[in-house]
């Protein structure tokens, strides 16, 4: 009974992941190349400038411009559509965090919801610092002095090895 509740639960899961994606991009809303203008030069470097700037939401570890997945092809062919439509870089990066959030940006913004997000290395590493102080401050600390019983013990051992 347990196997089948899970096996649901997890068909569910992959359900709803697989809808959210679905809903996140249509495929209707991205313009197909042949329907876009060209672009100038100007505006084709500020089109770079984005798609490095933008996480592909497929690969995560990727910039939109170094993947090869079908969603982020689709996002700099909006990227395109709203540079030709004359939009500012300022406002195709609030389109795409308004849609996907602030993970989209591979420099997400500091911000009270990304503190942690920034400052946790920080954090983390200080702790870690502290941690390595304490123990070793535990280590160097005085011990003390040999009973005469306990240096006898030791002189024994050490002239017999046992």
């Amino acid at each position: 009974m347990n196997a089948a509740r899970l096996l649901a639960t997890w068909l569910l899961a992959l359900a709803c992941s697989v809808g959210t994606i679905l809903a996140a991009a249509p495929a209707s809303a991205a313009p197909t190349p042949a329907a876009l203008p060209p672009l100038s030069a100007a505006d084709q470097q500020r089109a770079d400038k984005l798609a490095h700037g933008l996480r592909c939401l497929v690969c995560q570890n990727q910039t939109l411009a170094d993947s090869n997945a079908p969603l982020a092809h689709d996002m700099r062919n909006l990227i395109h559509a709203q540079l030709a439509e004359g939009r500012s870089d300022a406002q195709i990066m609030r389109f795409f965090e308004d849609r996907y959030g602030d993970f989209v940006r591979y420099d997400p913004p500091f911000k009270p919801t990304t503190w942690l997000l920034w400052l946790g290395p920080f954090a983390l590493l200080a702790l870690g610092f502290w941690v390595l102080l304490r123990t070793l401050k535990r280590r160097s600390g005085a011990r003390p002095p040999l009973t005469a019983d306990e240096r006898a013990r030791a002189a024994r051992f050490l002239d017999t090895g046992s």
